[in-house]
């Protein structure tokens, strides 16, 4: 059995209003997807929509922009990829953390569909419904309290992320930070079910998921650098 790893210290919840909720989730959306020339240019606008959160959080999403002000767009992009599509422990797809490549993710995945439909939106083609951007800009876009659920049930795996993100030193850990302090606390069932996840990965059963498609997990990122 491997040694169990020390963990990240909580990240204490914030009260945020409606609203704050909706501009930090948004930020994180932003920053979070794929820094291609499109999402950079909105990183101006993100860093002064930032300024009207609370300090605690303002302050996390301008330490992750401040660390990457004087990266390019191929270093930007490099690590990114370096980042989340090569490490199984900084999946940026919610359910693969409980559920790995087996055949209970395509469940899981039918379920955030439907999540989204309930809510009155259509999950986008371009990314597989479970995205950590996708499900935020969810959250910022949707006036139902759906979204957020989602994202209170997939903790467990946010904070693999959290843990992996900063066992790295990476920036991006301080965009998982503030999305940690816009939810609900952490229980303590799901703190026992993350620490499993951070030392033994998720489920590893390869199968294939073709009722979705051709959506595939890293399709805009397959030629830079993968």
């Amino acid at each position: 059995m491997s040694p169990v790893k020390p963990l990240p210290e909580p990240v204490p919840p914030l009260q945020l209003t409606p609203d704050q909720r909706r501009i930090a989730h948004m930020a994180a959306s932003i920053l979070l997807d794929y820094p291609d020339a499109q999402r950079r240019a909105t990183w101006p606008a993100v860093a002064d929509a930032v300024g009207s959160l609370p300090i605690s959080i303002a302050e996390r999403f301008r330490h992750f922009l401040t660390a990457m002000a004087d990266a390019g767009a191929e270093e930007l992009e490099q690590n990114y990829v370096a980042t989340f599509d090569l490490k199984r422990k900084c999946a940026m797809y919610l359910t693969y953390y409980a559920a790995g490549d087996t055949r209970k993710r395509g469940m899981a995945l039918v379920r955030f569909i439907e999540a989204y439909r309930a809510a009155g939106c259509e999950p986008g083609d371009e990314e597989l419904p479970d995205y950590l951007p996708a499900v935020l800009e969810f959250s910022a876009a949707s006036a139902s309290d759906i979204a957020i659920d989602l994202l209170a049930a997939h903790r467990d795996g946010i904070e693999v992320l959290r843990a992996a993100l900063t066992g790295m030193q990476s920036p991006y850990r301080h965009l998982i930070e503030a999305v940690a302090a816009s939810l609900p606390e952490i229980d303590a069932e799901t703190r026992d079910r993350y620490l499993s996840l951070v030392n033994d990965g998720p489920p590893t059963e390869l199968v294939g998921l073709t009722f979705l498609g051709d959506l595939k997990p890293y399709s805009a990122r397959e030629e830079v650098g993968a």
